[in-house]
């Protein structure tokens, strides 16, 4: 809801992409499902739909690019090791360790990087204390870090509206940017939507699928989560009711430097 307004009171497009890389992750039907529920949610999106799986070719590219650039190296550690890292310490960054299937990973300088963000403010990283990020698996699958880079430059995405969860991917994802030559691309994080304890709500017990036959009421409450502050009377309104009234009045200010909110009971 946030990037379709943010893009909407803009009088920009607003694209729809379908990320479906992990292909063991892809539930047949599951994405002609979200995109009837954005319908019936009046989200409607412009041009055709994006899918990755169709743009490896695009991915290779930009990795053998990297490559010819000597800015990624092979890495054999296994995803137990990887897990048990919280940062990546450069193990292979002399060569695999041991034999068999790699994954490549992005060198990162040993720099830090800042960048404002028009929701969340000047945000600072520092690439060592993060370490190398993987762009291509061991099974061959091209991550989402470099996948998604390569997508925003092939559509011609000049901004990215998104979860707050995903902040700390902006860095890495501003530094392929720069090393392939792409444009840049203004960042904004949405707060999330939290548990009481501020865990995370997608995924969590109380995270429950969408209602089309509720969809008024359930866009109120998602306004609602962001700042807007509709008046009462629009909670038993259709979608396209709800959605023109919140694209004319728009506005990021509400949301400056929040991080998370909590869902309603």
């Amino acid at each position: 809801m946030g990037s379709y307004l943010d893009a909407r009171a803009a009088g920009g497009l607003w694209l729809m992409r379908v990320e479906d890389l992990d292909r063991d992750r892809v539930l047949e039907g599951c994405a002609a499902q979200m995109l009837a529920t954005l319908e019936a949610f009046g989200l409607n999106w412009d041009g055709e739909v994006t899918y990755q799986s169709e743009r490896t070719g695009a991915y290779a590219d930009a990795l053998g690019r990297l490559e010819a650039l000597g800015l990624t190296f092979a890495c054999s550690c296994s995803r137990r090791e990887r897990l048990g890292e919280g940062r990546y310490p450069g193990t292979c960054r002399a060569g695999p360790r041991r034999a068999g299937p790699t994954a490549t990973r992005l060198r990162v300088p040993d720099t830090t990087l800042t960048f404002s963000d028009r929701i969340q403010g000047e945000c600072r990283f520092d690439f060592a204390e993060r370490g190398d990020v993987v762009i291509r698996r061991r099974d061959g699958a091209f991550a989402y870090q470099l996948a998604v880079v390569v997508d925003d430059a092939l559509q011609g995405i000049s901004d990215v509206v998104r979860g707050a969860d995903l902040i700390d991917s902006t860095p890495w994802q501003i530094l392929l940017q720069e090393s392939l030559g792409l444009p840049a691309v203004r960042y904004a994080h949405l707060p999330l939507v939290t548990e009481p304890s501020g865990a995370k709500l997608a995924k969590s017990r109380r995270s429950v699928p969408l209602d089309p036959r509720a969809a008024g009421p359930q866009l109120y409450e998602a306004l609602r989560l962001l700042g807007q502050s509709p008046p009462a009377e629009l909670k038993p309104e259709s979608p396209e009711v709800l959605i023109a009234w919140a694209q004319m009045r728009w506005t990021i200010e509400p949301l400056q430097g929040i991080r998370s909110v909590p869902a309603s009971d």
